[in-house]
């Protein structure tokens, strides 16, 4: 099951040390010798071109600053992936790149540096890990402790390397959606990882303000298996992936990434020193096992033998986190809106509140209620109407409206009223740029969802007849963007390095607020991408 079963794997591999088990016999050794690209595998039709292209995002962990062998495993990576002319994301965790500079690993630094650096948390795995510490604080409390535990490492990055990180992905699962807010004032634009916490299709979504490359379905194929010995395998999951991916329209995202601590390694250096919630003082740190020569090339090869391959297929490009950044670049931001297209996203609203798509970008619902609530609102206060421009995609609640419940029927609101909470909303987005967790109609509150409902009805009546309606009405509303954060379940947080039985039911209800935000990220199309390179 990709990156989740890696993980898994760990953990198998952690419990067999720990009893004194033997590892797993390596099986049938797979050949390390590039399969050349067959005629057939080419796109049928004329032209050697594919349809559109097949995006790889190639990112790399690199996080073991216990074992000094692992320093070497990234620098063989880099070097390699440089001679192909393949730049990928290297996530570094800020002690790992302490401990470079302190071990005097240049020669690292500066193969890594040739790729883009990404950030992978300040210490990884020493406890408490992001998950367990923002597992008891709410969203802006969240938010300051990631900043005061993270930011020191972010720093750390940005000096050794001579730029900042240009994403974040967590340790592990350790996943937390306060890190989001935080992030954002970073200036970090994308987060890349893999996760069962928060999907959208299995393609790259908007949340939290970020571009997620986070539980990408293409790539999850091309995991190795326990002794590397699936190269060909793998290769064909590639090609498979390939012809359905350059025949879409505007091509697709394959992310698929490795640990280089992995490669070399026959237990993750974690696991031998923080598993179960453990935090032995540095003295106590213990090197893991290490692979046989014979298994380290084995890896190797794997890995140089995929990335040759998939590069061998014509219109495969590799590209980094800012790349895909600027290839799935949000459209809507900054894009003034008419208010004919204003209504025409009013007509849209349902009582199950979510995301929408048109042509060349897509609207989160809090961008929507950002858009509605400033064009009613800009009525309200010079009887005029034109275009909204949207200035910034609000984040969810901070927290659930504890108490509010919504009458089974409908509520009739009042011009008068209404018009006075569209004032009061608009200076709570200006103040707070977030969705209110409740909307006050004078003594009685609704919930946002409703509030948007009788948002959208308020802008058709205006834009259709110049006028604002003498009533609006209230109705019962959900959230059905939230139906893509995942339900608090041990199994989305299955990793050996957390206490024994941790799970957050607090961190998915957080999360599922800020589904407000969530929307699908739409790639370039070739065309336009091409007018803008000429």
């Amino acid at each position: 099951m990709g990156i989740e079963m890696t993980r898994r794997q760990a953990a198998l591999l952690l419990a067999e040390a720990l009893v004194g088990a033997p590892m797993m016999a390596a099986g049938a050794r797979a050949s390390g010798a590039e399969t050349p690209l067959a005629a057939g595998d080419k796109p049928a039709g004329p032209g050697a071109e594919p349809a559109a292209p097949v995006y790889i995002v190639l990112w790399f962990d690199t996080e073991d600053y216990i074992l000094p062998a692992s320093d070497d495993a990234a620098l063989r990576i880099a070097d390699f992936l440089t001679q192909q002319g393949v730049r990928a994301t290297f996530k570094v965790v800020g002690e790992k790149a302490r401990v470079l500079e302190r071990r005097r690993r240049t020669d690292v630094i500066a193969a890594l540096a040739r790729h883009e650096i990404g950030y992978h948390s300040n210490t990884h795995s020493q406890q408490p890990t992001p998950a367990v510490y923002e597992s008891v604080l709410d969203w802006e409390a969240g938010a300051e402790e990631f900043d005061r535990r993270e930011r020191p490492g972010f720093d750390d990055l940005t000096r050794i390397f001579g730029r900042p990180p240009s994403c974040y992905g967590q340790p592990g699962v350790s996943w937390a959606p306060q890190t989001y807010l935080a992030l954002k004032k970073w200036g970090v634009n994308v987060y890349l990882d893999d996760g069962e916490q928060v999907q959208l299709d299995g393609k790259p979504f908007w949340y939290g303000g970020l571009l997620n490359i986070f539980h990408i379905d293409a790539g999850r194929q091309l995991e190795q298996n326990n002794d590397w010995s699936n190269l060909e395998s793998a290769k064909a999951n590639f090609k498979t992936l390939y012809t359905q991916i350059s025949a879409e329209p505007q091509g697709g995202v394959v992310s698929f990434m490795f640990h280089p601590t992995q490669l070399i390694s026959e237990v993750f250096w974690d696991a031998v020193n923080f598993a179960q919630g453990a935090n032995p003082p540095r003295s106590e740190w213990k090197i893991q096992p290490e692979c046989s020569p014979a298994q380290r090339e084995r890896a190797f090869q794997y890995l140089e033998g995929l990335v040759s391959y998939a590069k061998s297929f014509p219109g495969v490009r590799f590209v980094t986190a800012s790349e895909a950044y600027i290839l799935c670049r949000d459209e809507a931001q900054g894009r003034a809106f008419s208010s004919q297209e204003l209504a025409r996203i009013a007509s849209q609203v349902k009582p199950g509140i979510t995301f929408q798509v048109y042509e060349n970008y897509s609207l989160s619902a809090s961008d929507i209620f950002y858009l509605l609530n400033r064009l009613v609102s800009h009525y309200v206060s010079n009887g005029s109407i034109g275009e909204v421009t949207l200035a910034h995609t609000p984040y969810g609640p901070a927290s659930q409206a504890y108490g509010v419940t919504m009458p089974a029927g409908a509520t009739k609101i009042g011009w008068s009223q209404f018009s006075r909470t569209a004032i009061d909303v608009s200076e709570f987005l200006t103040t707070h740029r977030s969705i209110p967790n409740a909307v006050w109609m004078g003594s009685t509150a609704v919930t946002p969802e409703a509030y948007l409902l009788a948002l959208a009805e308020a802008t058709r009546a205006i834009v259709a007849g110049g006028r604002p309606p003498d009533f609006v009405t209230t109705l019962p509303a959900d959230l059905a963007a939230a139906q893509y954060v995942a339900k608090d379940t041990p199994s989305i947080w299955e990793w050996p390095i957390f206490p024994p039985g941790f799970h957050s039911a607090h961190l998915m209800e957080l999360a599922r607020l800020q589904a407000w935000t969530i929307k699908p990220a739409i790639l370039e199309a070739v065309g336009r991408h091409a007018a803008k390179n000429s």
